[in-house]
């Protein structure tokens, strides 16, 4: 099957709501526009992110939590023009690359049957960047759970044979982008999706808030700062891998 002929769909899979707004947004955006389907997959439930000054951190409040941060997702999503959001409600804070979460996501791969899948990554970079968050445990754990199920578990019939009885047939996914990646080799032009990018972050309220006032012109500033090296005005990067 040629480049032209395999299915325009793209599952981004993320630890907690925003991760995506913040690393890639921009270029799904950009990618919903060129005729994408479009699909998040938010692995934890995102319980703990609430108020770094919270006195109760009991179940009723995690519960409020998120059901807050899922209707904040969902709307992100329908700025971007994404066609739905997956939720695994894995506790946050937690999360493991176990083999169960492993399953789960070999699970979707094949159910949704992507040709792109866009992920964290699972290892740490040292060099400067706007957020340490991108060093979240569980941000490390997302992406080595779906690079271990992109490959070979998708595509191996040998793997998780319980899935072939739910009818679920291997399938190979054709491209992996990382964000955060130790190594970049690609970048996406969102000179014409920065401003949906903005939006859909600003949807985050219970996270971001006011702090949009002052985070917008820093993240304009890093993608312009990017968009230089690659002649874009703004640009996100990624380390990019064929699976031919």
């Amino acid at each position: 099957m040629s480049e032209q002929e395999l299915p325009r769909v793209a599952l981004v899979i993320v630890a907690h709501p925003d991760d995506a707004e913040f690393g890639c947004a921009g270029s799904v955006a950009a990618w919903a526009r060129d005729g994408w389907d479009v699909y998040y997959v938010i692995i934890t439930d995102a319980s703990g992110g609430g108020s770094d000054e919270a006195t109760d951190v009991g179940l009723a409040a995690r519960q409020q939590i998120t059901a807050t941060r899922k209707a904040e997702q969902r709307a992100a999503a329908k700025i971007l023009g994404l066609r739905d959001v997956v939720f695994l409600d894995r506790p946050d804070g937690t999360l493991q690359p176990t083999i169960d979460l492993r399953r789960d996501l070999v699970r979707l791969m094949r159910t949704y049957r992507p040709t792109r899948v866009l992920c964290q990554s699972p290892e740490r970079t040292w060099q400067p960047a706007y957020s340490i968050g991108r060093h979240h445990p569980d941000h490390l754990a997302a992406g080595e759970a779906t690079i271990a199920a992109l490959y070979p578990a998708s595509q191996n019939p040998w793997d998780f044979p319980e899935l072939l009885a739910e009818g679920l047939a291997p399938h190979k996914v054709r491209e992996l982008y990382v964000m955060g990646a130790p190594v970049i080799n690609h970048a996406v032009d969102i000179t014409d999706t920065f401003d949906l990018k903005i939006a859909a972050l600003a949807a985050h309220d219970s996270q971001l808030g006011p702090r949009m006032a002052e985070l917008e012109p820093r993240l304009r500033e890093w993608a312009a700062e990017t968009g230089k090296q690659y002649s874009m005005q703004y640009a996100e990067v990624f380390h990019r891998t064929e699976n031919g």
